[in-house]
């Protein structure tokens, strides 16, 4: 982040950046640790400020003198030239081919006008999104041997950054006689916003040599550039020290990082620290614990911010979404989609509630809102395409890709993840195939991590374990411990214990604490009947303090959690809920049902693999559903780990039998049941 800029414009500003460095501290630690004597009455960020806003707030009507040229000379505001009246007139009326004439026109008769109608006439090209008229601007304001002052050529700068062209405006920076805090805090907040944050870092180092204290607007730019914790801290230090801690954006933007980097305790502390009057960093803080997938203290924040008085916007409403989401709290969700309907145009907004209805599992309200947007970009589709393929309706999600070929946004990387998904979930190998090749062949997206597993995925669900390891060499990145795990799981699939030990291996090299890697090796010799190596790997996982995640599965009554585990006997309706269980079994014996032992990973016979079946915890959540919701509500239920076939098959018996619509959701997908039949096609 704190190599030396490669240009040559910043070498000749600050020659001494050209000495080889002899040490490993940063130039910022250096520059930022000089500061300790600074203190408010020696930094002129409030005049600076000010000075900046008036010049903002200029209105052609008060201007009483000509700041262009560096010979300004009194006028009259009643007494300005024809052509500088005509190019003001013209730019706020947004007509650029007009004032463009007038431009030129002056140009014949060396006429020149004021900062004021140029710094309108570069906001006319602007809003027309004309690059080579701002540029035409640009030089008939240098010509002639003219020197604009500050304001206009930050203006010009302005320009530039906005359009994009970050080089001409850095060139246009460099010329600079004088460079003012607006100046350096419109280089660096471009820099940052291109994520060109060693450049940003850098160029607030260059500011404190040239004697330019930061205001607020500079520090909140240069903190989103910070990518190591060491330099946020002495940013946050100097922050401090020239008293701008409790400014709005700078403290919105020093939770915003620390969240970046991982660092809820110390974004806590920043809100803390202070009373807060700004919905901005209750915002900030919401966003930090919904964005780390901590749903429970973002709604928490969330309602201390209601009760504090304040409304929520479209950026609160958009975190409590995500929270929602993070959580599978749909009925929160849809109490939240009330508040989002007075902004029911706002993309951002509708993309969440996508997301979140995708996410728990409600296709019918995803499709309702995706139908409804009369707007809609590429995460749009991405997110109802993905929604389709993980609620186990691969051939929509195909289906609408197709369409967002014909009348939507071009596919990114994203897109491409729920396609490869969706031919995965429905043990589409040539089409799998076809669309990752056409990722880079036809929309040059390059394949990635993510891509690569949704292949590996597809190819393990089909049982091509040879194409698999063939892949798996292919890759144009390392293999990490998912890849591994894929195969592994493949291979439990398969029954292939030389393949399936050789990937666990390859697990525990990366990471010898791996509990999936353990649990799916033990199940894998389990299922072989194998249970000497069964007890080795349950011992290995015992000497290093390993334990197998209990299955759990949870439903939401009556605004309450219910959760149930496999021998927990502490719901306070286990007995009646056995009981119901086992009346259930009957009836579905008599149906067809039949328990499938092969998901017994224990070494019993007769009942007793039966007897390990019967209690598993989504058949308690499946009775107590039935038990405690009306025919015509969907029983929702979330589960820890991936659904076994024996309870799979128990949940479409008992959905027909009892004309439910059943939905299971466990980490990998969700699986509708039915009228005997699930979404999954029985292909999982």
């Amino acid at each position: 982040m704190l190599k030396l800029i490669a240009s040559s414009r910043i070498h000749r500003l600050h020659p001494t950046v050209l000495r080889p460095a002899h040490d490993s501290a940063s130039p910022l630690l250096k520059v930022l640790s000089s500061l300790g004597g600074l203190s408010r009455r020696n930094t002129d960020v409030g005049g600076s400020i000010q000075k900046s806003k008036h010049l903002l707030l200029l209105q052609p009507t008060t201007l009483h003198h000509c700041s262009y040229s560096g010979n300004s000379s009194l006028v009259s505001s009643h007494s300005l030239p024809t052509e500088t009246e005509s190019l003001l007139n013209f730019c706020h009326q947004r007509d650029l081919p007009r004032a463009m004439h007038v431009l030129d026109a002056m140009e014949r008769r060396r006429v020149w006008a004021d900062a004021i109608a140029y710094s309108e006439l570069i906001k006319c090209c602007l809003a027309h999104g004309a690059v080579k008229e701002g540029k035409r601007v640009h030089r008939h304001i240098f010509s002639n041997g003219y020197h604009p002052k500050t304001f206009l050529i930050n203006t010009l700068i302005n320009m530039y950054v906005k359009f994009n062209l970050l080089e001409e405006a850095h060139v246009l920076f460099d010329k600079m006689p004088e460079r003012n805090v607006v100046s350096w805090t419109t280089m660096i907040s471009a820099y940052s916003n291109a994520k060109l944050n060693d450049r940003a870092v850098r160029l607030l180092v260059f500011m404190f040599r040239d004697g330019v204290m930061p205001n607020m607007f500079t520090f909140s730019s240069v903190l989103r550039a910070c990518e190591r914790l060491s330099d946020l801290k002495q940013l946050h230090s100097c922050i401090m020290k020239v008293g701008l801690e409790s400014d709005v954006f700078v403290r919105s933007a020093l939770i915003d990082v620390y969240s970046k980097l991982g660092e809820l305790l110390e974004a806590s502390s920043v809100f803390c620290e202070m009373v807060t009057g700004d919905s901005v960093v209750w915002n900030s803080i919401i966003a930090a614990f919904a964005q780390h997938s901590d749903g429970d203290e973002a709604l928490h924040l969330y309602k201390s911010m209601s009760r504090a008085g304040f409304r929520s916007d479209q950026s609160t409403l958009t975190s409590i979404l995500r929270a929602c989401t993070s959580l599978s709290l749909l009925e929160l969700g849809r109490q939240v989609h009330v508040l989002v309907l007075k902004f029911d145009q706002d993309l951002i907004l509708n993309n969440a509630l996508l997301d979140m209805y995708c996410k728990c599992g409600s296709l019918e309200d995803a499709k309702l809102i995706f139908n409804r947007m009369t707007k809609k970009d590429v995460i749009s589709w991405s997110t109802m395409i993905a929604g389709l393929a993980q609620n186990g309706f691969s051939m929509e999600a195909l289906n609408l890709f197709e369409s967002m070929k014909v009348k939507g946004p071009k596919p990114n990387h994203i897109t491409f993840i729920g396609i490869l998904f969706a031919c995965s979930h429905a043990g589409l190998v040539s089409e799998g195939w076809i669309y990752f090749r056409s990722m880079k062949n036809l929309y040059g997206v390059d394949p990635e991590r993510e891509h690569y597993g949704c292949m590996l995925d597809l190819l393990g669900r089909a049982g091509m374990l040879d194409d698999m390891v063939k892949l798996i060499h292919e890759m144009n990145c390392e293999p990490d411990v998912v890849t591994w795990r894929t195969l592994l799981d493949a291979c439990r699939a398969r029954q292939n214990v030389d393949l399936a030990t050789y990937a666990a291996k390859k697990i525990l090299k990366l990471d010898p604490h791996d509990t999936g890697a353990y649990v799916l090796l033990s199940n894998i010799y389990a299922t072989s009947k194998r249970w000497n190596e069964v007890a080795e790997v349950r011992k290995a996982m015992k000497i290093r303090g390993i334990r197998k995640e209990p299955g759990c599965s949870w439903i939401e009554v009556n605004k309450q959690i219910h959760a149930f585990i496999l021998g927990d006997k502490s719901h306070p309706q286990i007995d009646e809920i056995n009981r119901q269980l086992n009346l259930f079994i009957c009836r579905l014996t008599g149906a067809g049902y039949v328990p499938d032992t092969n998901f017994v990973l224990q070494d019993l016979e007769g009942e007793q693999r039966e007897d390990s079946l019967r209690y598993h915890s989504e058949k308690l959540a499946i009775v107590f559903g039935i038990m405690s919701c009306p025919k015509e509500k969907t029983i929702r239920i979330w589960k820890n780990l991936k659904i076994c076939g024996d309870c799979h098959k128990f949940a479409k018996l008992i959905a027909k039998l009892e004309q439910r619509h059943i939905v299971i959701r466990d980490p990998i997908r969700y699986h509708h049941f039915r009228d005997g039949v699930c979404s999954c096609g029985d292909y999982w």
